[in-house]
């Protein structure tokens, strides 16, 4: 993973509803669209791979690589939505998509555009289940569930998305104690060093005190809920309830979140875009990112020297610490060329490039026996492998609804939050809205699938 493809990510998490698939997307006037791929290799003995991914992850370097090791030519299609959406629609999909697992499994599972690839992890000497990390359960779907029936498809590395890094140095002139390593915060106690951290200037905020929303609110509200003892989602996961005890607890945090201004929120974004530039010019305090986010701090010994990580905050004491992404591959059932996509699927995941990303800090091996390559090297590196070592052990499958995408869903957030916070609406009626909205979109989703 590099720097941009951490910012592609967050990118994707706040793109619009409009790049949800519906029902217009799958009708036969999609067939049009042509997307020039080969099939299979035309006139070539070699067979041409089109994969969807992005070109600063899938680069010129690894597709070369690739290429000489696998025997194929790869064509690179770049990630988008609209693209995607139109070529399943098509019957003409590439032949691998990179996608996040943990919030689009049960989405194109349910509609029957994944492929069971349990037949090929059967037979797979490279790949064997027993070896695969417990994270990459978001990939399966038993047409209910997340973590159960077959896999769909792969990380290629994680984190636990809800974990946070902070800087000593603004603690120390704040003069407040360093979060523990092992003992997770309070949400309330974590808001309260936020507060204590911010510094500002004129009314304007000069110092981030935390960031708690820099992958999306949809999905830190998923999992303070759960750390709640509770769910956003009905069992059946055809409606929101934000009026639920445990929800309505994270909807009022990240109300009062907002409303402090102490980081970035819906109403008062970061103009940096994502965390990393901001952290690294003593700009924040607190960025609550993953174990990925150690490898940009890594590259820079000023910055690695100041920093620690710690686990996840909770909300209650069913204590929690979940993905929210768990980027990787799958393969389309309509893909012309399975076998070379899972020849790629063994080398990417189980191959020197698997190995390469485990010992880069970049995020979390998803192979267990990769584990021991993870970055130690440094004191930096040796603190944030021993706390994610411990924290490991309180990760979970949060289920998310196959009927609508979790860009529709933040997008409701960003249109109805700042509104709300502005006019002082109370987290009930802020619930009320939530639900009514998103509900709408659920219904609309679930008449899709029939």
């Amino acid at each position: 993973m590099s720097t941009t493809t951490s910012l592609d990510r967050r990118r994707f998490l706040a793109v619009s509803a409009g790049a949800a698939l519906g029902a217009s997307a799958l009708s036969a006037c999609a067939a049009t669209v042509n997307d020039g791929s080969s099939s299979g290799g035309g006139g070539s003995s070699k067979t041409t791979l089109t994969v969807m991914s992005q070109d600063n992850e899938l680069d010129k370097k690894t597709i070369q690589a690739a290429e000489q090791a696998l025997g194929i030519k790869i064509r690179l299609i770049s990630s988008d939505d609209t693209k995607l959406n139109a070529m399943l629609a098509a019957k003409n999909p590439p032949d691998l998509v990179r996608g996040l697992g943990a919030v689009e499994t049960p989405y194109f599972a349910a509609r029957g555009l994944m492929e069971n690839l349990d037949p090929y992890f059967a037979k797979s000497s490279v790949l064997k289940p027993s070896d695969l990390d417990p994270v990459n359960d978001v990939w399966r779907y038993d047409g209910h569930r997340q973590g159960a029936g077959p896999r769909y498809g792969m990380a290629k590395d994680y984190s636990q998305d809800q974990m946070f890094w902070y800087r000593t140095d603004l603690f120390d002139a704040a003069k407040l104690d360093h979060p523990s390593a092992t003992e997770p915060l309070s949400y309330d106690e974590w808001l309260d060093l936020g507060k204590r951290l911010v510094k500002r200037r004129l009314g304007k905020v000069k110092v981030y005190g935390l960031n708690a929303t820099g992958l999306g609110n949809f999905s830190q509200l998923m999992g303070m809920t759960a750390s709640a003892g509770g769910s956003v989602f009905a069992e059946d996961l055809a409606t929101v309830d934000f009026s639920s005890p445990e929800a309505l607890k994270a909807l009022r945090w990240l109300l009062e979140y907002t409303k402090a201004d102490i980081g970035p929120n819906v109403v008062n974004p970061n103009p940096d875009g994502w965390d990393w530039p901001t952290y690294q010019a003593n700009r924040m305090a607190i960025a609550c990112d993953g174990y990925w986010f150690g490898g940009a701090i890594g590259g820079d010994p000023k910055a690695a020297k100041v920093s620690r990580f710690a686990p996840a905050p909770q909300l209650g004491s069913s204590r929690i610490s979940p993905c929210f992404s768990a980027t990787g591959y799958w393969i389309p059932t309509g893909a012309k060329n399975k076998d070379a996509a899972w020849k790629f699927f063994e080398w990417y995941f189980g191959g020197q490039p698997a190995k390469d990303r485990a010992s880069s800090g970049w995020g979390i091996p998803t192979l267990k026996s990769l584990r021991p390559q993870m970055p130690q090297g440094t004191a930096f590196q040796k603190q944030a492998f021993e706390v994610q070592q411990k924290e490991l052990d309180y990760f979970k499958v949060l289920t998310f609804t196959p009927y609508v995408q979790l860009a529709a869903l933040d997008a409701t957030l960003n249109q109805v939050l700042p509104q709300m916070v502005k006019s002082g609406a109370s987290a009930g009626k802020v619930a009320d809205k939530l639900n009514s909205q998103m509900n709408d979109q659920i219904a609309k989703g679930k008449q899709v699938l029939g």
